[in-house]
């Protein structure tokens, strides 16, 4: 996978917040060496974050964000200010941009303080140093700069290097279960809502990361599963599914091989499968009429058996035997009060940050909400969710 093709969940996003007119967009462009954002002096040319996939070395693939002003006003300055109060859910490093002049403000404080209790790291930017004749110390993660006139660019450069920090002990999908001597079958569905020409990204992820482990692994549809099985010598050590094939590949696939799917793959490898266990628990409780929300982490064209809104609804119903109030969010979409519902089922999150999707589930947990995934429900109603979690035993155990 080059740079280019990196997708943003596996980018480090470097987002620019401040007042209105601070420079941020202007600082933006200097940094890029491109016109990402408009430029004007008039208050709130910014709206809505506007984000740019690109490399900046030697950090490598990014995602640039640049944001409304903080200090936003009325009923539409207050939504625009929500918009950037969501991107920090997925921030790894923030840059406060502050008009020298006046130095740093009430709003620029609060950033601040909010940076530090969601422990981003940060580096508050003077911008317009052009137009000051009086400088003062400096603390490391500060800096003076002129987008006007590319002053100390390179610097801030320098110092969104030095501040990055790579996270400790950072989770894999499959490098940690298969060695060398493994055998994996992957089981890829390819429907009319599969992408032309190409996997699915959760697929190729998997696929990525297998290849890296030097296993011997085979990629076919469902319908080609038994014979791929009936071809191998050796038996393979794991099975992977998409999960709409669950009870088809589930019925397929000998006991003594372990069996899983990708969506809890990628719950595990965004961190946030144990609470996707506990939550599905709840669909034994649900009661007529309750109110569930599928949230989906892209967005795209919905077809006409659309897993998210007609396959998912149809299984939990069909399960409980009840009528449930169902409502759906896509994309940056997802609600901040989730007091209304009942559960809230999750797509695998294959697009989003795994700081984003985790915020999204202790959101849930801070509200007494319960939480799961797909892949984990339709297994659970499928009564083969104890099958796909053998191979990860710690998780295994919630279940007991």
């Amino acid at each position: 996978m080059s740079l280019n093709s990196t997708p943003s969940s596996e980018r480090i996003h470097i987002s620019f917040f401040g007042k209105r007119n601070a420079g941020k967009s202007s600082l933006i462009n200097a940094i890029t060496n491109q016109n990402i954002s408009i430029v004007s002096e008039i208050k709130g040319t910014t709206t809505d974050p506007v984000q740019k996939a690109m490399e900046l070395l030697p950090l490598g693939p990014v995602v640039i964000t640049d944001t409304a002003g903080f200090d936003d006003e009325g009923d539409l300055g207050k939504l625009r200010v929500e918009k950037t109060l969501q991107v920090l859910n997925k921030t790894d490093i923030a840059i406060l941009t502050t008009d020298a002049r006046p130095g740093l403000s009430a709003q620029d404080t609060e950033l601040i303080n909010i940076f530090e209790e969601k422990n981003i790291k940060y580096i508050i930017v003077y911008n317009k140093s052009d137009l000051i004749t009086e400088f003062k110390p400096l603390k490391e993660n500060e800096i003076y700069v002129s987008a006007l006139n590319k002053k100390n660019i390179y610097e801030l450069k320098e110092l969104i290097t030095k501040i990055y920090e790579e996270p400790e002990n950072k989770l894999t999908l499959v490098k940690d279960i298969i060695t060398s001597n493994d055998t994996v079958i992957m089981v890829t569905p390819i429907d009319s809502a599969a992408p032309k020409g190409r996997i699915i990204l959760p697929q190729q992820q998997v696929l990525r990361e297998l290849l890296e482990t030097g296993s011997t692994n085979i990629v076919v549809k469902e319908t080609e599963l038994i014979q791929a099985l009936n071809c191998l010598k050796n038996r393979p050590k794991l099975v992977i599914t998409d999960s709409q094939a669950f009870e088809k590949v589930n019925n397929e696939t000998p006991s003594d091989i372990l069996l899983t799917s990708f969506s809890i793959l990628f719950a595990r490898y965004k961190g946030v499968l144990e609470y996707a266990v506990k939550g599905i628990k709840a669909l034994e409780n649900l009661n007529n009429n309750d109110t569930i929300l599928i949230s989906e982490g892209c967005t795209h064209h919905r077809q006409c058996n659309d897993i998210g809104t007609v396959k998912l609804p149809k299984w939990i119903q069909n399960y409980t035997g009840k009528n449930f109030n169902f409502e759906f969010s896509s994309g940056t979409g997802f609600p901040a009060d989730l007091t209304k519902y009942n559960l809230i089922v999750h797509c695998g999150s294959c697009m989003l940050k795994d700081k984003e999707v985790l915020w999204r589930y202790k959101t849930a947990e801070k509200q007494g909400i319960p939480i799961t995934n797909y892949g984990i429900l339709i297994a659970y109603v499928n009564n083969i969710l104890k099958r796909s979690l053998e191979v990860f035993p710690d998780i295994y155990s919630l279940l007991r």
